[in-house]
């Protein structure tokens, strides 16, 4: 898409705010990007949907975990975590255990089917991420991770 110039050589007025260069917007653009690139890959090896690759990847790495959980450590409001774990069980990747002391609560772990898709999962991230530290450089990917890391650590979460 090719954006309109402006008329004028002169800084845009107080009251007027360009979108392409307002960091925040940029930020979002960026992990858009990225995330929809990423996304292609595993939907086409696997038929996962954002929710699920985000839920079998959190399972994944903790091992056994509550949905409450997975919500919270992977930003995902519980209606897209409660999806997202139905669908890896109809898969069978998942297995659902009554918590015996609080029996509204389910322990979530992998199956040994979905251990397997979670391995190539993993192989397939890293290779994905590899590819981008190439196309950044060592420098630009050691910045931008220094970036990030401020924003994280900077910037209080709501």
């Amino acid at each position: 898409m090719t954006l309109p110039l402006t008329r004028s050589a002169e800084a845009p007025a107080a009251s007027t705010l360009a979108l392409e260069g307002f960091l925040p917007y940029r930020l979002a653009r960026a992990a858009e990007i990225i995330s929809r690139q990423f996304a292609t890959l595993y939907r086409e090896r696997h038929g996962l949907t954002r929710p699920e690759w985000r839920t079998l990847a959190t399972i994944g790495q903790f091992n056994r975990i509550t949905a409450t959980e997975i919500g919270a450590h992977s930003s995902m409001h519980k209606t897209k975590v409660s999806r997202a774990i139905r669908a890896l069980e109809e898969r069978k990747w998942i297995t659902r255990q009554v918590d015996q002391t609080d029996r509204r609560v389910e322990h979530i772990e992998l199956t040994r089917e979905g251990r397997t898709h979670y391995r190539d999962l993993v192989a397939l991230a890293r290779s994905y991420e590899a590819r981008l530290v190439e196309m950044l450089g060592e420098t630009g990917a050691a910045e931008l991770e220094a970036g990030i890391s401020a924003i994280e650590t900077r910037i209080p979460r709501s």
